[in-house]
């Protein structure tokens, strides 16, 4: 934990975790406390008998801006954060009824099922500020439409929860998120631990074969980026809220 207030919230209800993202101050961005916080709560909740799911959702109308460009997590973090998603070894769900960007995106294609509200947007953000999508490209590439990803990947353009689902990014939207949700939360409730466990082994190992194959290289990669001229412009400008110098 940070020593301060801690940045996840935990309730459960019959078997389901609920974990919130708790950092208005920054609207849930992805700073290293933050990113440690959550991996101690999914930790918790991977060895708790008591656990059949866990639901990740957020306060405030942002699920996550990304990454906390002050207090950044280290790549290797992010990557072990996103990695320990696919493997925790009961589902986790997504629940978003707010923006998404960037990071905050890697996150949702970690989960094993994401439901949103009709009033979230989403944007893959990085390409704005020098930058590139690489660690959260490793959930991302295997589950997500890859025209749809050319596109939003280099434009940085923000799209509706519609298109979301229809990409692979979320697994459905509607009006109301809770009630999206609710059928997929009955239905793990109903399932056998050990049957969930093997049946999310089968899903994931595509995601995480890419870990294997790719971590190290995209994780050297965004740090590279990262550490470049034009990152410290593009994110010196985004933080002064003005365009920067490549903008034509």
């Amino acid at each position: 934990m940070t020593g301060e207030a801690p940045l996840i919230g935990r309730t459960r209800a019959r078997g389901v975790e609920t974990l919130t993202l708790d950092s208005p101050h920054n609207r849930n961005a992805l700073s290293a406390a933050l990113v440690g916080d959550l991996a101690t709560a999914l930790a918790d909740a991977g060895r708790d008998t008591g656990v059949r799911a866990v639901l990740l959702t957020h306060t405030g109308n942002t699920f996550s801006a990304g990454a906390d460009l002050r207090d950044p997590p280290g790549p290797d973090a992010l990557v072990g954060l996103l990695r320990q998603i696919a493997e925790l070894p009961k589902p986790v769900v997504a629940r978003v009824a707010g923006h998404v960007r960037a990071g905050g995106l890697g996150l949702l294609a970690a989960c094993d099922i994401a439901g949103a509200s009709t009033a979230s947007t989403f944007a893959f953000t990085e390409v704005r500020i020098g930058v590139a999508p690489a660690v959260i490209a490793l959930p991302l590439l295997p589950r997500t439409d890859p025209r749809a990803l050319a596109r939003y990947y280099l434009t940085g353009e923000r799209f509706d929860a519609a298109e979301a689902a229809r990409i692979g990014l979320v697994t459905a939207a509607g009006d109301d998120v809770d009630a999206v949700l609710e059928p997929v939360l009955d239905g793990v409730r109903r399932a056998s631990p050990q049957a969930l466990a093997e049946t999310k082994r089968l899903l994931t190992a595509r995601v995480l074969e890419a870990f294997d194959r790719d971590a190290a290289d995209l994780t050297a990669l965004s740090a590279r980026l990262f550490a470049s001229p034009q990152a410290r412009e593009g994110m010196t400008a985004f933080l002064e809220r003005r365009d920067p110098p490549w903008v034509v």
